[in-house]
């Protein structure tokens, strides 16, 4: 176990987590909660897949349909959070991202990884959230025009382990990700 007072191995432990969650379904961190903020000011959260972690660049990815309500929030205001907690390690991870939407040309590689079953997740028809008559009167053809990536750059992460005493840091890219302890 690393020194509990190293702010640089307490970061490095929570990208480590990341990492492993975009690599490995059955990870807790695979599955982080996604909050956007809608054009009307409604605060929404959804759990997304997480498909990449790159502590280099502080980078986080997740796939999306570009119809989703969450593409429609990034457009009008690119920032989300994301928020993942791991029972085992007893670790919050929470991240607030600027968001880039990804499409086309600059998804094609993204989208070649993506299982044959799961490519229906883009394209569901009526749109994402529209009034269906009946629990099955929806289609889900893929349709890759549809798919996205969503680039999240991280611009603070916070992360609080729980412990006998616990552990609580901010981090800010814009001070080079030195970190600061905070009270948990």
């Amino acid at each position: 176990m690393s020194d509990p007072g190293d702010l640089n191995a307490f970061l490095a432990e929570a990208w480590q987590h990341l990492r492993r969650g975009a690599a490995d379904a059955k990870s807790p961190a695979r599955y982080p909660v996604f909050a956007t903020v809608s054009p009307e000011g409604v605060p929404e959260a959804r759990t997304v897949a997480l498909r990449r972690a790159s502590p280099t660049g502080a980078i986080l990815e997740v796939h999306t349909d570009t119809e989703t309500p969450k593409v429609t929030a990034l457009r009008a205001q690119p920032v989300a959070a994301l928020h993942v907690w791991l029972p085992r390690a007893r670790l919050q991870i929470r991240v607030t991202a600027e968001v880039e939407i990804l499409t086309g040309a600059a998804v094609a590689e993204a989208w070649e990884q993506v299982p044959p079953r799961s490519r229906v997740s883009y394209g569901t028809e009526p749109l994402p959230g529209q009034p269906i008559e009946n629990v099955h009167a929806y289609e889900k053809p893929p349709n890759r025009d549809r798919f996205a990536v969503l680039r999240c750059h991280a611009t603070h992460i916070d992360l609080v382990h729980l412990d006998d005493v616990h552990r609580r840091a901010g981090y800010i890219r814009d001070d080079a990700w030195q970190g600061q302890w905070l009270a948990p």
